[in-house]
């Protein structure tokens, strides 16, 4: 039943079925699933009532099919990673400005995700929490697999030095997020996207690394 749905779906061209997931995935951030609208989802993805229930026949099967679309993202995401790049600052770095060209596409998808873990829906819980957990312990191991600690100062307490630069990345990421709507050219924003962030990386390597490893 489900996989006919989405077959229907499928014919519809990319910017149309992109239009409607971003719809639904912004939908669901703000109001949560319960209280979600399925009538402001079809107004932002301008089709009808219809349409959408032609395409899933229950906002359930909605919310399922873009939750599970959403962590086929971030896996994806986590396929990019480069294992061979063991600088910290380096993979951080390439993973945000994968980041970034996921977001121009799919603006809310990883604040979706983000809220998923507070969803305390009955209806949708349960698909949740049997994968988001998962995924993001797999990303976590991958994005510090095989990273060189020996670049840090033996002083350091590692962890707190890690939390830190998670934060930077974090309110860096939120910062380009506001700047990246304004860009059409992806490939300008992401040049300028690296030359900030390696002013940040250059004050937290002066802070976390030894001397030698401090400049690019």
């Amino acid at each position: 039943m489900v996989t006919e749905i989405k077959s229907n779906f499928y014919k519809l061209n990319d910017d149309k079925r992109e239009l409607i997931i971003n719809a639904a995935i912004k939908e669901f951030v703000q109001n949560g699933f319960d209280k979600a609208s399925t009538n402001e989802i079809v107004k932002e993805a301008q089709i009808s009532k219809g349409s959408l229930f032609n395409y899933f026949k229950s906002k359930k099967d909605l919310y399922v099919y873009v939750f599970e679309y959403s962590v086929q993202i971030i896996e994806q995401l986590y396929e990019q990673i480069d294992l061979t790049e063991t600088d910290l600052f380096k993979r951080l770095e390439h993973i945000g400005i994968q980041k970034m060209y996921i977001q121009k596409k799919y603006p809310h998808v990883f604040d979706f995700l983000a809220q998923s873990v507070q969803e305390d829906s009955a209806e949708v819980k349960e698909i949740i929490n049997s994968k988001v957990d998962a995924i993001y312990a797999r990303g976590t191991k991958i994005i510090y697999q095989d990273i060189d600690y020996s670049k840090f100062r033996e002083d350091l307490d590692i962890e707190k030095a890690i939390e830190i630069l998670n934060w930077t990345m974090f309110g860096f990421g939120e910062k380009a997020t506001r700047q990246i709507n304004t860009f059409e050219d992806m490939a300008e924003f992401g040049e300028q996207y690296l030359k900030e962030w390696e002013i940040y990386a250059e004050i937290l390597k002066y802070s976390f690394y030894k001397n030698e490893f401090r400049v690019n």
